[in-house]
């Protein structure tokens, strides 16, 4: 996330004396952004590597949770196999999550951690403490209420 952010930043802040992002001083172009997508949106892989038989389900429904570390690749989650996989052909449903966090009366997906899903109170995270990657039943529980709408 901190590194999305600086990469983020760097591309949108712009520098009053000149009028350009430090991206376009740097290279004399615009950055390229659409490889952005909305956090916890719904996604959908579409070069799937996995054995499809005649009767099941084209496509599970999946959602987005970053983007690959080391290389040019989203990561989804798959509930259903609850597995994290990185690839890079996704085709996205960013429009459900938006509508999905203005119409919730409860705080936003991306306001609420693992810590604070089960008492439905929203913290702002301590700048001291340090990174806990969020268990499978962790991401289980913060994409309920999207599985619930949907089925």
């Amino acid at each position: 996330v901190v590194a999305t952010a600086c990469f983020t930043h760097n591309r949108s802040i712009i520098r009053l004396r000149h009028g350009k992002t430090p991206y376009e001083l740097m290279h004399g172009k615009q950055p390229d952004l659409s490889f952005f997508h909305v956090f916890g949106a719904l996604c959908y892989p579409t070069n799937d590597s996995e054995n499809v038989d005649k009767l099941q389900p084209k496509a599970d429904i999946r959602i987005f949770i970053g983007y690959a570390p080391t290389k040019k690749a989203f990561r989804i989650y798959n509930r259903r196999t609850r597995r994290i996989v990185e690839t890079i052909h996704v085709e996205f449903d960013e429009l459900t999550a938006m509508a999905s966090e203005q119409s919730s009366s409860g705080p936003a997906l991306h306001d609420m951690t693992p810590g604070t899903i089960n008492s439905r109170l929203v913290q702002k995270p301590s700048s001291s403490a340090s990174y806990v990657s969020p268990s499978r039943n962790d991401w289980d529980l913060l994409f309920q209420l999207m599985f619930d709408e949907l089925l």
